[in-house]
């Protein structure tokens, strides 16, 4: 499975209409194109930060996809008026796809590692971090992202509700030192949005 990545940055007060566009069209958009198995839209209204993920079956699915909507992905996102960045990951682990409905929260983790690392980071992830946040009341899914050509790691996870995303945050904090103290990695960044939607396909969908 792969993942593109969004993350774009400008005006809080001009977030509204950004968020709109892409709650009304990207599912309909991304699930006309072959190989689609998912889409995250994420936001901190607060500092005016957008962050969202598609999933594909395919590299190829990923690159076909991009080429058919960049330049829609482009103009949903003209109204924040700031930074886009955008990148394509494998995803190494993953929980099974939850359902996150109103007051759902997403945190997000970058990292780096040494890039002959990323299948350990991977099991590490699978075998003694999932397992962790599984337990916690509210725990909706979660997945590691890489880049293995750097060994850059992208970590999220998604609870229910505001209540079990905070009380996950000191246990989660303890598995993320752990696991990184394990692979020698360095963390970059951490990060909490409000879900605005996600949107999960098994491959028999």
């Amino acid at each position: 499975m792969f993942v593109r990545t969004v993350y774009a940055t400008g005006d809080p007060d001009r977030i509204g209409e950004t968020l709109d566009g892409l709650a009304t069209e990207a599912v309909e958009l991304l699930s006309g194109q072959p190989g689609y198995r998912g889409y995250g839209l994420f936001v901190d209204r607060t500092v005016g930060k957008i962050t969202m993920g598609s999933w594909w079956e395919s590299a190829q699915a990923e690159r076909d996809s991009d080429a058919a909507l960049g330049e829609r992905r482009r103009e949903l996102l003209a109204p924040l008026a700031g930074t886009v960045t955008t990148d394509v990951w494998e995803a190494v682990a993953t929980a099974p796809p939850g359902v996150a409905g109103p007051g759902a929260m997403f945190r997000l983790s970058r990292s780096d590692i040494d890039p002959a690392k990323v299948d350990t980071a991977a099991e590490i992830f699978r075998d003694q971090v999932l397992p962790v946040l599984e337990k916690k009341a509210g725990f909706v899914t979660g997945a590691m992202l890489a880049d293995r050509a750097t060994g850059r790691l992208s970590v999220g996870s998604i609870y229910a509700d505001r209540a079990s995303f905070d009380a996950a945050r000191g246990p989660t904090a303890d598995s993320r030192a752990r696991a990184l103290a394990a692979l020698g990695g360095t963390l970059r960044s951490l990060e909490e949005f409000e879900v605005v939607l996600l949107d999960r396909r098994t491959p028999a969908q």
